[in-house]
C-alpha cells in the first residue's frame, strides 16, 4: 500500500496529515495567524548577556527576545572564550531560530545557519560535505559524497549536508539544487548589508511548499490537495524544483470534505484525548508537563488466553507501536518516559524494546532511546522544534488552571467560612454577602447549612448567599454590606 500526503487548505489555516500503510502517522498544522519559526534567519540585536549561563538574550523583533547559548555560537568552535568575550550588548548577530516558542520561553537561535533544499542542506559557514545519518549504507554515503564534491567548485565557499531523500538523485538534480541554495543564500547576505536589526532575512517556506521539500520520497503513491489555488503553486513550484513530485500531486474536488474521507478528524479528536485505547483491550495514558511527557501503559480488560506473563508481555508489544505512532502524531517532543507494565522475563524485554526501536525508526525526528530499567521504565528524548498538537489546538482550563482537577465544592466552602471569619475579625459590616458558583452555594443551603448559621450566629452578623453564573466551581467572594 502506497503512502499519502493530505493537504487540507482554507484561509485560516493549513493541515497536513501523512497517511502511512492507509493509517494517520503525522498531522501538521500552520494558521495564517501564527507562522512557525524554524528555520527563519534574522539580523538580530543582542539585548542582555548572561556570563553565569553562558547565554544572551537576542532581540530578533517579536514580542520575547530570543535565546542564544554559547554552545550555539558558530564562531565558539575555533574561539573558546566565554561569551562575554565573544558577544556585547547592541552587537547585530545573523542567527536562524531553531526551536520554536514554547510557552512562556523565547525562541532559541543559533548563529550557524543552515538553509534546506530538496536534497541538500547548505552551510555557508562550513567547508565539508556530510551526509545524512539516515542513509546507513557505506558505500552509498561515500558515492554520494563523491558526487557532490564533483559538482561544487573547490574554490567555492560553503558546504553541504546531503540528505536521505538525495539516494538515487541525478547530478542535474543535485546542481538546480545547489543553485536554488545558493540564490537564497545571495539575496539574505544583500539584505543584511542594508537592513537595520532587528530584521526577518529569511522565512522558511510554508507548510504546503515544505511537504514538497520535506515529506515526499519514493514511497509516497498521490499528495492530494482540496484547495485549487494552492494545487497550481504546488504545480509551479514542483516543475521548478522537485519534477518528480508532479506526478504525484492531485487536486481534490469530492464533496466530501477530504479529511473527513480519510477519518482524519476523528484522528485529531483521539490524538487529542489522554487514554489510548489498545486494540487488545488494553490502553495507553498520556500526560503531558512543561519538563516532560510520561507514556504509561495499562493490561486495562485484556485478560489473555494462557498466563499473565504472556498477557503483560502481549500488551507491551502492541503499546510499542502505538506509542511510537502516538509521538509522531501529537508531535511530542523533549524528554519522554514510557512506563511499560513490568515484566520478569528478560528475553521478553529485549523484545519489546527491539519492536520500540523498529517502530520509532519510520521518524523522520532525531531521537535518542535508553535501555529498559528493571521497573520497565524506558527513558528517551525526541528533538522538538515546534509546539505538539495539543498546544496548537487547546489552552490551559481557565477552571482548573491545567491541573487537572478542581477542589470540591465543600472544600470551596470550607475556605469561604475561614475567609468570613478573618473578615469578621478585621471589618465590621451590617451583614456578609458570599457570592459562589451554583453548587457552592447549593451545598450551603443543604449539607453546610448547619456549618454557616453556626458562623452567623457566632459573629453575630446575618450572612447571604448568591448565585454567581459565570463562577467557575473555586470562583467565590465575601462581599461586606
Amino acid at each position: 500500500m502506497t503512502d499519502e500526503i493530505l493537504i487540507n487548505v482554507t484561509p485560516q489555516e493549513t493541515r497536513v496529515a501523512v497517511i502511512e500503510e492507509g493509517v494517520v502517522q503525522e498531522l501538521h498544522i500552520e494558521r495564517a495567524s501564527s507562522f512557525g519559526l524554524v528555520g527563519n534567519i534574522y539580523l538580530g540585536k543582542v539585548s542582555r548577556i548572561l556570563p553565569g549561563m553562558q547565554s544572551a538574550f537576542v532581540d530578533i523583533g517579536l514580542e520575547r527576545a530570543a535565546f542564544l547559548h554559547v554552545d550555539d555560537i558558530w564562531e565558539q568552535r575555533q574561539d573558546t572564550r566565554p561569551i562575554e568575550k565573544i558577544l556585547f550588548d547592541g552587537q547585530h548577530v545573523l542567527v536562524q531560530v531553531i526551536k520554536d516558542m514554547i510557552g512562556t520561553k523565547g525562541a532559541r537561535i543559533s548563529t550557524q545557519i543552515s538553509i534546506a533544499g530538496r536534497l541538500l542542506v547548505f552551510l555557508p559557514q562550513e567547508a565539508y560535505i556530510g551526509v545524512s545519518l539516515r542513509i546507513e549504507n557505506e558505500s552509498e554515503r561515500e558515492v554520494l559524497r563523491e558526487k557532490v564534491q564533483k559538482l561544487v567548485p573547490p574554490d567555492e565557499k560553503g558546504g553541504y549536508i546531503i540528505r536521505t531523500i538525495a539516494e538515487g538523485a541525478t547530478d542535474e538534480n543535485f546542481l538546480s539544487d545547489i543553485a536554488y541554495l545558493k540564490k537564497i543564500w545571495a539575496d539574505i547576505q544583500e539584505k543584511s548589508l542594508t537592513a537595520s536589526a532587528p530584521c526577518l532575512l529569511y522565512q522558511d517556506l510554508n507548510l504546503s511548499f515544505r511537504v514538497l521539500r520535506d515529506f515526499d520520497n519514493d514511497d509516497v503513491g498521490r499528495i492530494r490537495v482540496d484547495s485549487r489555488e494552492t494545487y497550481q503553486k504546488l504545480q509551479s513550484f514542483a516543475s521548478s524544483y522537485i519534477r518528480n513530485a508532479e506526478g504525484k500531486i492531485e487536486r481534490y474536488s469530492g464533496e466530501r470534505p477530504l479529511f473527513d474521507l480519510y477519518g482524519v478528524e476523528e484522528e485529531i479528536q483521539r490524538a487529542l484525548a489522554r487514554r489510548v485505547e489498545l486494540k487488545s483491550g488494553g490502553y495507553l495514558i498520556i500526560d503531558q508537563t512543561e519538563a516532560l511527557t510520561t507514556v504509561d501503559v495499562n493490561t486495562g480488560g485484556f485478560v489473555g488466553h494462557r498466563n499473565f506473563d504472556d498477557t503483560i508481555f502481549k500488551t507491551n508489544l502492541e503499546a510499542a507501536i502505538v506509542i511510537a505512532r502516538q509521538l509522531r502524531l501529537r508531535n511530542l517532543g523533549g524528554i519522554i518516559i514510557v512506563d511499560f507494565i513490568d515484566m520478569d522475563n528478560a528475553e521478553h524485554r529485549e523484545a519489546v524494546l527491539n519492536e520500540f526501536r523498529k517502530a520509532l525508526s519510520r521518524d523522520h525526528t532525531r531521537m535518542t532511546l535508553s535501555e529498559m530499567t528493571a521497573l520497565g521504565l524506558v527513558e528517551m528524548t525526541r528533538k522538538r522544534t515546534r509546539e505538539s498538537l495539543a498546544h496548537v489546538l487547546c489552552e490551559t482550563c481557565p477552571t482548573c488552571q491545567g491541573r487537572g482537577e478542581i477542589k470540591t465544592a465543600q472544600t470551596v466552602c470550607y475556605e469561604i467560612l475561614r475567609d468570613l471569619l478573618r473578615e469578621a475579625r478585621q471589618f465590621e459590616a451590617r451583614e456578609y454577602r458570599i457570592l459562589a458558583s451554583q453548587k457552592v452555594v447549593d451545598l450551603f443551603l443543604d449539607e453546610e447549612s448547619q456549618s454557616l448559621a453556626q458562623l452567623a450566629d457566632f459573629i453575630g452578623k446575618p450572612i447571604s448567599l448568591q448565585v454567581e453564573s459565570v463562577y467557575s466551581q473555586e470562583q467565590y467572594d465575601v462581599v461586606l454590606m
